[in-house]
């Protein structure tokens, strides 16, 4: 969704760190790991490291794992149909963020909408997809609501289907885990869609925000996310040597920490590095009665510079000099989509009465 705004000035950044005893009041209010971390063994199900993973947290385009998944369910029942169409709705248009540049009554196929959804984070192409399944936005998220109550999401509530900021819109870091594992261990012929690491729409192109697609090797998935309130979110899901791996940050600052320290704890986890017998991922209790934490007033406002450098000291990986975890090169896999054009009934004006 927004780029990263400090991309291209890790000078900048490095020269904020001594400005950080200057700004002891807001960071002594601020925890300096208070951001959740969860790692899983995705086979057995086994936590290997956490921190927070059940603090509630504003999950962002991560909320689509959530919509892919309520779509993969009706093409299961035989719903809809990999080319069932998705139209852009007028409620589809007005959705913030429309990198995808589509237009009302822009058409495309439901195979086609889930790789704009997924890869590119389509927050119109989301709705449009809900509607196309459910008839309605709202259908659809008591849908997706469902769906959490029945895999024990204790720590989740959807308001929407792309992640756009609203109070009630919120998970945690355990759900997110256990989201993932369901959609990728029940339909397994849908990984591809996971896997593109960009994609064209009508010749336009729109990179996927997981850099680990094509800098980390044996990475399959499956979702970023970012709004102010949230920070950077990940659910990362990688292989390697038969064993599968899952990581959910959120709350980083930038896309730099966001990557670097997901493919430092996958490699971690690959490498036995990382203890067992936490118990399985099941076992960990979500926080209740409390609200999620509000990251906007560290990333979105003028305190987001000096907040920064405080991250860039604690997770320095990536930086000029410092070690990178992103080493790997692999070729992008490039989905292309072509739209139509759809009269909607309800957008054509009604005939003027002929006079008398």
């Amino acid at each position: 969704m927004s780029k990263d705004r400090t991309a291209g000035r890790p000078w900048r950044r490095l020269a904020l760190i001594a400005s950080l005893f200057a700004w002891a009041p807001l960071a002594a209010a601020i925890p300096a790991h208070a951001t959740p971390v969860l790692v899983v063994d995705a086979d057995s199900r086994q936590v290997l490291y956490q921190e927070d993973a059940g603090a509630p947290w504003y999950p962002a385009s991560t909320t689509k794992l959530m919509t892919a998944l309520v779509v993969f369910e009706a093409l299961k029942a035989g719903e809809v149909t990999m080319s069932t169409p998705v139209v852009m709705t007028r409620n589809a248009t007005k959705q913030a963020f429309l990198e995808s540049g589509l237009t009302l009554g822009r058409t495309m196929t439901l195979e086609d909408a889930l790789y704009a959804v997924i890869t590119a984070s389509a927050n119109d192409v989301a709705v449009a997809l809900a509607e196309a399944v459910a008839t309605d936005e709202a259908t659809f998220v008591a849908r997706m609501n469902k769906t959490a109550a029945r895999l024990g999401l204790t720590g989740t509530h959807y308001s929407n289907p792309n992640g756009l900021f609203d109070k009630t819109n919120y998970t945690t870091a355990r759900d997110l885990a256990i989201l993932g594992m369901e959609v990728d261990q029940v339909f397994p012929g849908y990984r591809r869609f996971f896997q593109a690491s960009a994609v064209t729409i009508d010749g336009k192109e729109i990179k996927s925000n997981n850099l680990l697609l094509t800098r980390f090797s044996g990475t399959i998935g499956m979702k970023t996310g970012f709004i102010c309130a949230s920070g950077r979110n990940i659910v990362g899901l990688a292989t390697r040597n038969g064993r599968r791996m899952m990581v959910v940050v959120l709350g980083a600052t930038t896309e730099r920490e966001r990557n670097e320290r997901s493919a430092q704890y996958l490699t971690q986890a690959f490498d036995g590095r990382l203890p067992t017998g936490a118990g399985p991922v099941e076992g960990l209790q979500n926080q209740t009665g409390v609200a999620p934490e509000d990251m906007r007033i560290r990333l979105c406002t003028d305190k987001s510079a000096a907040y920064e450098a405080s991250r860039d000291a604690l997770y320095p990986m990536g930086l000029p000099g410092q070690e990178t975890y992103l080493k790997d090169r692999i070729t992008e896999q490039v989905h292309t989509i072509a739209t139509w054009p759809t009269e909607l009934l309800e957008d054509v004006p009604l005939p003027k009465s002929r006079p008398s």
